[in-house]
């Protein structure tokens, strides 16, 4: 296995709509193909739009097999006005942690956190936040992610 680590740019747009829906499939295994097709169609124009603006995504690729996209970490830096929890203003959320089943287990993960805690820190955030399955939290922990605990309840209204 020879793996190289980069952040991704516009050119490997097509291959971030692929580790996306790999990632959707894992994550929602009761998504239909209607709910497929409608997310894939979105993710070019939303690629064009944010790569390298507010989402900096960070890839793995196995050069033993012809460059192949094994894995993927995104950071998308929300800009909100500035509280004493955030004081710069700037927060970041890690989205799309995949890593393909055949390639689990060996790090790779772990070294694209690393790269956005980097890039985060580069960046001048005041925090990353991140929804851990139980897979991954082990390793968000083993990295220095911490749990939230917060007076406030997370929620949401569907539109």
């Amino acid at each position: 296995m020879e793996i190289v680590y980069s952040q991704a740019t516009r050119d490997d747009i097509p291959n971030l709509e692929r580790v996306r829906l790999n990632y959707l499939f894992a994550d929602h295994p009761d998504m239909t193909f209607e709910e497929a097709d409608k997310v894939r169609e979105t993710l070019p124009s939303y690629f064009e739009k944010h790569v390298g603006v507010d989402l900096h995504p960070f890839i793995a690729r196995d050069m033993m097999y012809r460059g192949e996209l094994i894995a993927s970490a995104f950071l998308l830096v929300i800009e909100k006005p500035a509280n004493p929890n955030f004081i710069h203003g700037k927060v970041g959320e890690v989205l799309n942690v995949f890593t393909a089943k055949q390639y689990r287990n060996n790090g790779i993960s772990t070294t694209l956190i690393k790269m956005v805690i980097d890039k985060a820190r580069e960046l001048g955030l005041d925090y990353i936040k991140l929804s851990s399955t139980d897979m991954g939290y082990d390793m968000y922990k083993k990295v220095g992610f911490e749990d939230s605990n917060s007076s406030y309840h997370e929620m949401i209204y569907k539109l």
